[in-house]
């Protein structure tokens, strides 16, 4: 092949690119936009959902955030630490000392003194507490429901699988 003949190649191919690249910007523009109403879309379920949990807690006198720490100290096989509870809700200290104020005061939770460290105080999840996870348990549901009221169980089943993979496909983040 000769230089002519590949510049011949080159103004071909180029002419084939300026062709192509106004659909191709185009559908990338599209892409952008439908991943835009997509993330909204999210976003709106995702306060409409924390609206009716909130309507669902309120009578049990517990917040969205208290619940949530409430879950985790219940998850733990033996009392967390504060710092423990920090790290795994993913939040600064102050805001678990707040949460288990709140909790504590209610006799949700107590603090509880570490057997090794005078330092280390850990929080312990009380009677009143697991008995509140239940009737938390039984609002969480009755909000899920509301929410997935207009799917068939298969459409659940599929929303469940694409949840799943976009939760287990985002990388962990640290603040």
């Amino acid at each position: 092949m000769d230089a002519s003949d590949s510049s011949d190649a080159d103004v071909t191919d180029a002419a084939a690119a300026a062709q192509r690249s106004p659909d191709h910007h185009r559908d990338r523009d599209h892409d952008r936009d439908s991943d835009g109403v997509l993330a909204e879309q999210l976003l709106r379920l995702t306060r409409r959902l924390h609206r009716i949990q909130s309507r669902q807690l309120e009578p049990i006198g517990i917040t969205p955030a208290q619940f949530r720490l409430l879950r985790t100290v219940a998850s733990y096989d033996a009392a967390p630490r504060m710092a423990d509870l920090a790290q795994r809700l993913d939040v600064v200290p102050r805001a678990v000392t707040t949460l288990v104020d709140a909790l504590e005061a209610s006799g949700r939770v107590r603090r509880a003194p570490d057997p090794d460290s005078r330092r280390v105080v850990r929080i312990e999840i009380t009677d009143e507490g697991r008995a509140t996870l239940r009737s938390l348990r039984n609002a969480r549901r009755a909000a899920a429901e509301e929410i997935l009221a207009p799917l068939t169980a298969g459409q659940r089943e599929v929303l469940g699988e694409l949840l799943s993979a976009l939760v287990d496909g985002m990388p962990e983040r640290r603040c």
